[in-house]
């Protein structure tokens, strides 16, 4: 039994591991449970291939499939370019967008500081259907499939969690958490999982809205979480980072910079026996993921808010000074860097041989081979 359970753990590792398709990147880590991580091909040395110049500051995260990349400027405009960054529509909202988009099924999914989420068509920008929530959405949405019907799982700054219908935009539930959503929820194994500004991690059931737990693990969570064979990898913003069995409802292993005590808020990448986050302190830490033990640690020159992407044996990295690096998994050393020169608030979205990264000046880059 005990030979059994294993095996059908590491293939749980390995499979989510991979994250989504090679030419799809299609939410802000790359996959429902939101594990940063992927399969791809990536060149150890890529080049720039082409910018574009959005009309305002850039603070969320790019994302990519069907050959389109979405993201949101605080001007309140969607941009969709194809993969040679010609700009192929843009969409007018009515406030800031901050949230990274969600697309599924040919359809953009993303909110705004007012507090609505919209529904887009891929092809063309033209709306399908909006709602409002009464505050506003910093994180992106994620989605559950149950049976014929998909629900979109979106938190708010006016505490709440929803469900919403993907295809009709009508509420199924909400549920009401202690303070402020800032990140994504993680969906997995029918379930939200998500922590709050009110320092707890939620486990709530996505079919019936229903709190399962909620477990006491930090101060502020600013990032999102993510989660692996029920465990959730969370970091907070007095510089503690724990791994959560969302299961048992305890924490397994926390570490903490005793001196620094800088925030993490961005969000952390999980491969096979590794995980890896970066913090305001200017270091990617790596640990090992049964212990806990720091495996090692490497200072990008600045802080970093943008989450890490694993590409297979390869750590994208990006801090707010706007350098790029490219750093080798086993043991942190640096392979390529680049000098964007503008903050880089967000991680970049990768697909096969190519990455886009936006900078904080309205700046989207592609870089591959």
């Amino acid at each position: 039994m005990k030979v059994l359970y294993l095996f059908i753990s590491i293939f749980i590792s390995i499979y989510y591991a991979k994250g989504q398709s090679s030419t799809s990147w299609s939410n802000f880590r790359g996959s429902q449970d939101l594990l940063g991580a992927t399969q791809v091909n990536f060149p150890d040395k890529p080049k720039l291939l082409w910018s574009f110049q959005a009309g305002d500051n850039i603070k969320s995260a790019p994302v990519i499939s069907e050959g389109k990349i979405v993201v949101g400027a605080t001007d309140g405009v969607i941009y969709c370019l194809d993969l040679k960054g010609k700009l192929l529509w843009k969409y007018k909202t009515e406030n800031s967008i901050e949230a990274p988009a969600l697309i599924l099924n040919n359809q953009i999914f993303i909110g705004n500081l007012d507090g609505n989420l919209y529904a887009l068509k891929l092809i063309d920008g033209s709306l399908i259907w909006k709602y409002k929530t009464d505050n506003q959405i910093m994180g992106s949405a994620n989605y559950w499939k149950s049976k014929s019907k998909t629900f979109l799982i979106v938190g708010s700054y006016d505490y709440n969690l929803y469900c919403v219908d993907a295809q009709t935009g009508i509420m199924k539930w909400k549920y009401e958490s202690d303070n402020f959503i800032n990140g994504e929820a993680a969906c997995f194994n029918g379930k939200a999982i998500f922590g709050g500004c009110d320092g707890f991690l939620h486990i709530v059931d996505i079919n019936s809205g229903k709190l399962d737990s909620k477990i006491n693990v930090a101060t502020y969570v600013a990032g999102s979480c993510p989660v692996n064979n029920q465990m959730a990898y969370i970091g907070d913003y007095d510089g503690k980072f724990s791994k959560v069995d969302t299961h048992a409802g305890k924490v397994v292993w926390s570490w903490d910079n005793k001196e620094a005590k800088q925030p993490f808020i961005a969000s952390a990448s999980f491969s096979d026996d590794r995980v890896v986050t970066g913090n305001r302190d200017k270091f990617i830490y790596c640990f090992d993921n049964q212990t806990g033990k720091l495996i090692w640690n490497f200072n990008t020159g600045n802080r970093v808010e943008a989450s890490p992407v694993i590409i297979r044996d390869k750590i994208l990295t990006a801090n707010m000074r706007g350098d790029l690096a490219l750093i080798r998994l086993s043991d942190g050393t640096p392979i390529w860097k680049y000098e964007i020169g503008n903050s880089i608030l967000h991680n970049p979205a990768v697909i096969e041989n190519l990455m886009v990264v936006c900078a904080l000046n309205g700046t989207i880059y592609c870089f591959g081979k």
